[in-house]
C-alpha cells in the first residue's frame, strides 16, 4: 500500500501531519522531498501568474456573438 504525506522533521525524527494507517513495526520505505515554497513564496507566485494572465488580455472587445453565431463556425 502507498500513502503520501507531509511530515514535520524536528528533533531528528519525521513527524507525519495525519494518521498512517501502519501495523506496529510495520517495514516501510521513504522517500523524502523537502516542501521548499514558503507561503509567503507561494502567495507572489499567484500574484505574478495573475499579473501574466491580466496582461494577456483574454477577453472580448466587443458583444458576444448571438449562439447561432457560434454554432454555425464550427
Amino acid at each position: 500500500m502507498t500513502q503520501k504525506v507531509d511530515a514535520i522533521y524536528t528533533g531528528g525524527v519525521l513527524k507525519p501531519r495525519r494518521q498512517l494507517h501502519l501495523k506496529d513495526n510495520e517495514r516501510v520505505r521513504l522517500t523524502v522531498e523537502t516542501i521548499d515554497e514558503p507561503q509567503t513564496d507561494r502567495e507572489a507566485a499567484i500574484a505574478r501568474l495573475n499579473t501574466g494572465v491580466a496582461d494577456m488580455h483574454f477577453y472580448l472587445l466587443g458583444p458576444l456573438p448571438p449562439r447561432e453565431e457560434l454554432h454555425n463556425r464550427a
